[in-house]
């Protein structure tokens, strides 16, 4: 593990995003929680949010840190859902890997409500979009 014990704490957020793409179908199930399971929006909502924090646990050399805010949107499109997470904490190391974290368990959520009508389901264009704070600053995909 990295020691940070020196490094200045400041305010650090990062944002990541993630596609889970199906079909049409099941994309009118979601809207209407219309999924034997039920509302799958907000059971992954609340598992992006549990995963975020339990991320040290989750990615072996990953720093223990206080998230101050995870924000989890979801966002269903024609034959998709477009999931952001949005992590924000004061401290001496990033919260990029919680954003990560976060989109990756909110997917895999949507895909254990959907599987029952749709196991083509998939998880993809999993990416961190922004990030602030910190030495390095401000960055953001181009």
């Amino acid at each position: 593990m990295v020691d940070v014990s020196q490094k200045p704490v400041t305010v650090r957020s990062a944002t990541a995003r993630a596609r889970f793409s199906t079909t049409p179908e099941v994309v009118a199930l979601l809207r209407r929680d219309g999924l034997p399971k039920g509302d799958a929006l907000a059971v992954a909502r609340i598992a992006g949010i549990a995963a975020a924090k339990r991320t040290p646990d989750l990615v072996p050399l990953c720093h223990s840190i206080g998230l101050h805010a995870v924000e989890i949107d979801l966002d269903p499109g024609e034959s998709w859902v477009d999931i952001t997470a949005t992590t924000r904490t004061a401290e001496r190391t990033g919260v990029e890997m919680e954003a990560m974290t976060a989109v990756l368990v909110a997917g895999l959520t949507l895909y254990d409500m959907v599987k029952a009508v749709d196991r083509a389901a998939t998880i993809t264009d999993v990416r961190l979009v922004a990030k602030s704070g910190g030495k390095s600053g401000e960055w953001s995909r181009p």
